[in-house]
């Protein structure tokens, strides 16, 4: 499950978002005793692995069932014109998320970006609705706090599958809980669950629809789809830690 997609279901799992944030802060302290996973054989780190099974076959049967059907119906139903501006808004709204982080990574000239973005979409582009920002060259990025922890040297941890959430070893619980903390919105419809609860949904459905045919062809292509989400989890986190830059310190030893 994609990073975004857990994060917008579990913004209104409540209690038990905070149960899960404070048991992921004292496994942080593991993860921050070791670096990061160097090699493909660490990358792994997957010491759970059974109960990781059964929960991810639990998550698949649920994604089955319920998530991928109702994108279904959203891609089909919906015009694409009227995707791509839900798409755009709900990229809107995380505009203060990703300007905290920026801040935090010690990043201006992205934080400039983010809310030079944020100003002109949701002024000129109608709430966020539409991107002028984008055609005036100001590109979108992500960023949030599990990328924060991981550019100041914070190892992932152990890989972890909860239920619904999808992946999320320690550090990256200990983010997902702090991104949901620091996002405006949470505050500004908390005493509106039903607002709340349409506009996470919404969320969700939009963004399982962008990754449909993605996760269709990874699964028919996979021996193992376990591992190979673990492997995609995993390469897909380290090189938003990286800002999409190639990664130097492990370039492979071409004199041996």
């Amino acid at each position: 499950m994609d990073l975004k997609l857990t994060k917008r279901l579990g913004a209104h799992l409540g209690a038990a978002t905070i149960i899960v944030g404070m048991l992921a802060t004292s496994m942080a302290v593991l993860a921050q005793e070791k670096p990061a996973p160097d090699t493909a054989e660490e990358d792994v780190n997957d010491p759970f692995e059974p109960l990781n099974r059964a929960i991810f076959s639990f998550n698949l049967g649920f994604d089955k069932v319920i998530l991928r059907p109702t994108a279904v119906v959203y891609r089909a139903v919906v015009p694409a014109p009227a995707r791509e501006s839900t798409t755009n808004f709900l990229d809107n709204l995380e505009s203060p998320v990703i300007f905290l982080n920026d801040l935090l990574q010690a990043k201006p000239g992205r934080a400039g970006n983010t809310l030079a973005r944020f100003g002109i979409n949701t002024i000129i582009g109608f709430f966020g609705f539409f991107d002028p920002a984008e055609s005036m060259g100001i590109e979108r990025h992500d960023e949030d706090f599990a990328q924060t922890l991981g550019t100041w040297g914070v190892g992932s941890g152990p890989y972890l599958m909860l239920p619904f959430l999808g992946p999320l070893p320690p550090r990256d619980t200990v983010g997902f809980a702090a991104d949901i903390f620091t996002d405006p919105m949470t505050y500004i419809l908390w005493n509106h669950r039903t607002a709340n609860l349409a506009l996470y949904g919404v969320d969700i459905v939009d963004e399982r629809h962008q990754v449909i045919d993605e996760f269709d062809e990874l699964e028919k292509s996979s021996v193992d789809y376990y591992a190979a989400i673990r492997s995609l989890y995993r390469q897909r986190m380290n090189d938003r830690i990286r800002d999409g830059k190639p990664d130097l310190k492990n370039l492979p030893d071409f004199d041996n």
